[in-house]
Formats: C-alpha cells, structure tokens, sequence
C-alpha cells in the first residue's frame, strides 16, 4: 500500500495534543514545524490504508475550527524506505489484537477521485460522441479491434461510480450530480447512434450486432465484474483506466447497437440491445455499492451513517425491483 502525507496548521497547543492522540495510531512519522505567527505544521507520515482512522480523528476535532484545512498528500517514495514492522507475538494475558483496517485509501481521498470523474464536461461529452462514432464503426464493420479502440476512450466509469458510491455514503449531491452526468452520456450516445443507423441502414445479421439484441448470463457476468473491478480499483487507489474499459465493454456496445438498430427500423432487435444495456448498467451499479460496502465505505459520522445506511437499503431495492421487473419483461418479450 502507499503512503501518504497529512499535514495541518494548528495552535501549538493542539499540536501536542495531536501527538499524544495518535499514539493510539500506526505512523511512520509525526513532526512539528514552528510557524513565524506562533502555529505549528503538523505532518505525519503513515500508510494510506492507516489515513482514514486519523482523518476521522483530526476532523472530529480541528476540520472546519477557526479556518484549518486538512490537507492529504500522495508519497511516491522516501528515503530510507518505510520498512514494516515485524508484529510480535501476542501473549496469552495481553488483548486481542486490533482488528486490522482494510487495504484501501481514505474515504476522503476516495471521493475525491470519485467526485472529480462525475463531472459533467465538454471534455466528457466529446469524449462519449467520440467513443459512440468508433463503437458505430466497429460494429457496422464487424470489426471487433475498432470496438474495443471505443471502448478505451469510452469515460463511462467515472458516473458509474459516483453513483455506486453516492449510494452507499446517502450523498444526495453526488448522487445527482453523477445521475445527471451518466444520463448526458447515454442520451449523446443513443440519440447519435440512432443518427448514424439512419444513414447506414445496418444489417441485423452482423455477428457484432446480433450478439448484443438478447441478454445472456455471459453478459451479466462481466457486468457484475466489471462494477467489482471498477469500485475495487477506485478504492484502492490504482489507475482505473484499464478497469474502465471493462465497464464500457458492458455498457457501451449494446446502446450503441440500440440506437443502430432503431435507426435502421429494426425496433424489436433494438428493444433487445436496450434491455442488454439497462441489465448490465444495474449490475455494474449494485456490483459497485457491494464492493464499496465490502470495502468498509462508510460515512465519517452516526448520523451520517444513520442516513446513508437507509438510502443505501433503499436505492438496493430499487435496483433489485427495477432488475426482477427487466427480466420478466425480458422473459414476456422472449415468450411472445
């Protein structure tokens, strides 16, 4: 796991009663750095999965007081290097050891990431037009290296996610902003893929078209881990891009074929390529908020907790609903 740097101004006063609480905390390093207006620069050095426990703890009691600003730094290296400390053994008469944190990076840290990837941009949008052209392309050729060329320029994880995450911390803001977000993309791909199906008039029968007009229970397993993997990868603070490409392998393809088949007068093929997509943007969410939930994601407060405990209850269940309901539509359709 990497480090990182947590640093704060604070009274002189409260700098020592910082050193004496995170006694009770594993760090690598606390210093003190006397400030010319008679504050100190508090840094401590710990791992990232060790961050969260001390960030609950500074901004439980300084965060927000007379203006101080925790502010969390990423530790490429130092010198000498940071060496575990061997554990030893407990005795019969000592306690039970600590229960050990998870391996992950701060709650913080971890909406941050998340928060910055919901945004709503010219960036993001022209991205989402950019990736439906190739996807366009890829699957009117049959061509299946031209799709996944759309697929790695797809931003598709970064909504997903915040949703995924919204939902489990009971943030109505993000949860909106990511909603938002996810719906700009999936309106700007199924409207310009339904464009292009007018002018080409696909053919139904190409194998990368045909493919993605029913659901299958391959589907729905790279959905449900590819929603693991992108709130895994999320939360454990590696590069996410690779992820991403899983999670617009599911989400991607089938709208784009939606909108090529509607286009092209298919309406039936169509509805099965939509339903494809709608299944495998649910499982990736749900696979999502589980890992979150696994992961022990939490709010930093009780009554947060409180809050996001019922949302998150409710917002399952209206995914479980909306999935039972799809696939016994989809069950009809299949019937009929």
């Amino acid at each position: 796991m990497a480090l990182r740097l947590i640093e704060m101004v604070l009274p002189e006063q409260d700098g020592v009663e910082i050193h004496e609480l995170l006694k009770e905390h594993k760090t690598l390093e606390y210093r003190q750095i006397r400030l010319p207006d008679g504050d100190v620069l508090v840094r401590i050095l710990l791992d990232a999965e060790q961050s969260e426990a001390v960030l609950d703890l500074l901004g439980e009691r300084y965060a927000g007081k007379e203006g101080n600003r925790v502010v969390i730094l990423a530790v490429e290296a130092t010198l000498p290097r940071a060496e575990p400390e061997p554990e030893p053994e407990p005795e019969p008469e000592q306690p039970a050891p600590q229960e050990k944190p998870p391996e992950r990076i701060s709650r913080e840290e971890l909406y941050e990431d998340i928060k910055d990837a919901a945004q709503c941009s010219r960036v993001y949008l022209t991205m989402v037009v950019l990736s439906t052209i190739v996807a366009a392309v890829g699957l009117y050729y049959n061509s299946v290296a031209i799709i996944i060329g759309a697929m790695v320029i797809a931003p598709l994880l970064g909504p997903n996610m915040a949703l995924a995450l919204a939902t489990t911390l009971g943030d109505l803001t993000l949860l909106r902003r990511a909603f938002l977000t996810a719906l700009a993309g999936i309106a700007v791909a199924m409207v310009l893929s339904m464009i292009i199906g007018v002018l080409l008039q696909v053919d139904p029968a190409i194998p990368e078209i045909a493919s993605r007009d029913g659901v299958g229970l391959g589907d729905l397993v790279v959905a449900l881990a590819s929603g693991a993997a992108g709130a895994l990868a999320f939360t454990t603070g590696v590069s996410a891009i690779l992820i991403g490409v899983m999670v617009a392998v599911a989400l991607l393809p089938p709208l784009v074929a939606f909108g090529l088949l509607l286009g092209s007068g298919h309406a039936a093929l169509a509805m099965g390529a939509l339903s494809l997509f709608l299944m495998n943007l649910i499982c990736v969410n749900l696979a999502g908020v589980t890992t979150f939930l696994v992961q022990g994601i939490r709010p930093a407060t009780w009554w947060e907790k409180d809050r996001a405990s019922k949302a998150t209850r409710i917002a399952i269940a209206l995914w479980l609903v909306v999935l039972a309901a799809l696939g016994g539509m989809i069950l009809l359709l299949h019937k009929n």
